[in-house]
């Protein structure tokens, strides 16, 4: 069956614009309450959670009247990070999860995940069979069968506790001070929370949304102000999240940026140092740098590569067995602590490198030399398909044929934003500019 609803992660788009309306996350709801309650003679129940964006009062609101349309009973989270969705699906016994966020778009994106009843993200072909009794309609449930809703206070302080279990039970954080940025986010009250506890001297920075600054200049894909905080305070360390907290990017103590590759890199070799990574193999996609490959490879060690989307590298992971993969971009999974990326459980197994070593964060971060890398994006109109036009593949052909072995192109649509996502590696950088410049005018010319 085809998705034309679904994208790479869930449905996302502009808030009050298709799919993004409250009657479309009305019908997605009474879809995945039929397509989940089998079974009308059992107790059925579905978790959702949200993160800060006005708009997530409404969808929160529309999806619950569509669930418990078909019977479902359903349990409402409030402002948690999305692993904790993942987290609190299995643990609360759920038939299903549900995460309202966009992740790192703007506050007037929204998107909503689903995760099935063992706490990982639904498959293509799950989403493709609730798509279509989105198309379909389905029956409601009989007036004495419709389902309940109520909140759920403690679900934050569940996964607080989870994410402290992943820490080192016999160490502590005192002595460090760190920079957390939640990007006025999903886990603004759980992350300083779980450091400070941890012991952690703090310095916070988005942690007062307000429904409409989440991902403002802060978190993951803003790291500029915690970069300021971090020398200006002397911190160890900055830790920036995303806004469903399912993203990490850490600053050194001089505020620099290490991204995930540079982050599964260091969890890849301790892990692997201490038997913990199983078969030797690290799981990441196609955009995870020639550097971070060549670095696992000097130490006996296996990259397998998927298609982009934390999802894709976790559906391999599971396939083959694996425990640890990411994306460049942040995601961090490690299925021993949860079922998808883990911004703040990746931030303590990053600290409990530097307590246990006794290093500093800029010599944790830095494990491999990059090899030159661009991405660009290019915006299209509605209905246009760059990719399909003779000019723009010519131009790819090209682009490939000039740089030969010494780099590679991966030039792909976004699957959350009408973005065409242009990424060149290659030893030559002035090489790399000049047939990446190419291939963007290219695609401009026929968006």
């Amino acid at each position: 069956m085809n998705r034309t609803l679904f994208g790479t992660d869930g449905v996302r788009g502009r808030a009050n614009t298709h799919p993004m309306t409250a009657g479309m996350a009305l019908r997605l709801g009474a879809a995945a309450g039929r397509y989940f309650r089998q079974d009308a003679s059992e107790e059925h129940r579905v978790v959702i959670g949200k993160d800060t964006r006005l708009s997530g009062y409404m969808f929160e609101n529309a999806l619950t009247a569509g669930l418990t349309s078909t019977g479902m009973n359903v349990l409402l989270l409030g402002p948690v990070p999305t692993p904790a969705v993942g987290y609190l699906t299995r643990s609360m016994r759920a038939d299903l999860g549900i995460m309202i966020s966009a992740s790192h778009n703007p506050h007037h994106d929204n998107g909503i995940k689903f995760f099935g009843p063992d706490g990982y993200k639904l498959s293509d072909a799950a989403e493709a069979e609730i798509e279509a009794l989105v198309d379909s309609g389905v029956e409601p449930a009989q007036a004495q069968n419709i389902g309940r809703a109520k909140r759920i206070d403690d679900g934050r302080f569940r996964y607080v506790e989870r994410a402290k279990a992943s820490f080192p039970p016999d160490r502590s954080l005192a002595g460090l001070r760190v920079v957390i940025d939640c990007a006025n986010g999903a886990a603004y009250r759980t992350a300083p929370q779980v450091l400070w506890e941890l012991g952690a001297e703090l310095i916070e920075i988005g942690v007062s949304p307000d429904g409409l600054n989440i991902n403002e200049g802060c978190g993951s894909t803003n790291v500029e102000a915690a970069a300021k905080a971090v020398v200006q305070y002397r911190a160890d360390i900055g830790l920036c999240l995303d806004g469903d907290a399912d993203r990490l990017m850490v600053l050194d103590e001089t505020g620099r940026v290490a991204d995930g590759d540079q982050i599964m890199a260091l969890l890849a070799a301790r892990w692997a140092q201490q038997q913990r990574l199983r078969e030797g193999t690290l799981v990441a996609t196609v955009m995870s740098n020639l550097g971070l490959e060549r670095f696992l490879e000097g130490r006996g060690l296996r990259l397998e590569r998927t298609p982009v989307g934390d999802r894709y590298v976790v559906e391999r992971m599971r396939a083959g067995g694996w425990n640890l993969g990411g994306e460049q971009s942040g995601h961090i999974v490690m299925t021993d602590y949860a079922t998808t990326g883990d911004g703040l459980i990746a931030a303590l197994q990053f600290l409990a490198a530097m307590v246990e070593t006794g290093r500093r964060a800029s010599e944790l971060a830095s494990n491999f030399e990059t090899v030159p890398q661009m991405l660009r994006n290019v915006r299209f109109a509605p209905g246009a398909a760059p990719l399909e036009q003779a000019a723009v593949q010519a131009a790819i052909a090209d682009a490939e044929a000039r740089m030969g072995a010494k780099g590679r192109l991966l030039i792909r649509k976004s699957g959350t934003e009408p973005l065409i996502r242009v990424m060149g590696e290659c030893e030559d950088e002035a090489l790399l500019g000049a047939v990446l410049g190419e291939v963007v005018a290219a695609v401009e010319a026929a968006a």
